[in-house]
């Protein structure tokens, strides 16, 4: 009868490859339970919406405590706060999501209320018109057909000052927000 023996010079590496699985596998069922914890979160879908663009972020909270977040791109202005119509900057401060609609250019479209008080006042100390048209939209579905996908624009700055995200994502935003959602634009 044979006995098998670790030789030792591999029982370092065999050590080491014992301790990634059992790393794998507590940082699979972490994330297993934590994913239902989120679900568990979400299920009311979001009280706020965060859009941080320095890191070009939507996050979606509930409760205090972000739950989900998505990649944007900005208007190709994307420093500083929105102050006339036409500047191409996307607006900071806080809004509500106002009403939504299909929208044939860019698939669906959820209207932020800018401009609010502050952002008409600093227009009309300019002497121009704020704008208004300022939306969270998806991609030109024509996008989608590309081998790339929709998500490769998200990696650059090219709207007029809306909040751009792939129609995948934007879909799911659409699903766990409703009117009157409070949207809180940050630098």
């Amino acid at each position: 009868m044979s006995v098998i023996r670790l030789d030792t010079k591999f029982y370092p590496i065999f050590y080491k490859v014992i301790l990634m699985f059992r790393f794998a596998v507590f940082l699979f069922v972490t994330s297993f339970f934590t994913s239902l914890e989120l679900q568990a979160d979400c299920s009311t879908g979001a009280d706020k919406v965060i859009i941080k663009k320095s890191t070009r972020m939507l996050y979606l909270s509930s409760g205090g405590h972000i739950y989900r977040r998505f990649h944007i791109s900005l208007g190709t202005i994307p420093v500083g706060a929105k102050e006339v119509e036409g500047d191409f900057k996307t607006p900071e401060g806080n809004y509500i999501l106002d009403y939504r609609q299909a929208s044939r250019k860019y698939n669906k479209s959820i209207h932020i209320s800018y401009p609010n008080k502050k952002d008409k006042a600093r227009a009309k100390k300019l002497g121009a018109s704020a704008g208004g048209m300022i939306m969270i939209h998806g991609t030109p579905l024509s996008w989608g057909l590309s081998p790339i996908g929709d998500w490769m624009p998200m990696l650059t700055d090219w709207t007029e000052g809306c909040i751009a995200m792939s129609n995948d994502d934007l879909e799911e935003v659409w699903n766990q927000t409703s009117k009157g959602t409070p949207v809180f634009i940050i630098p």
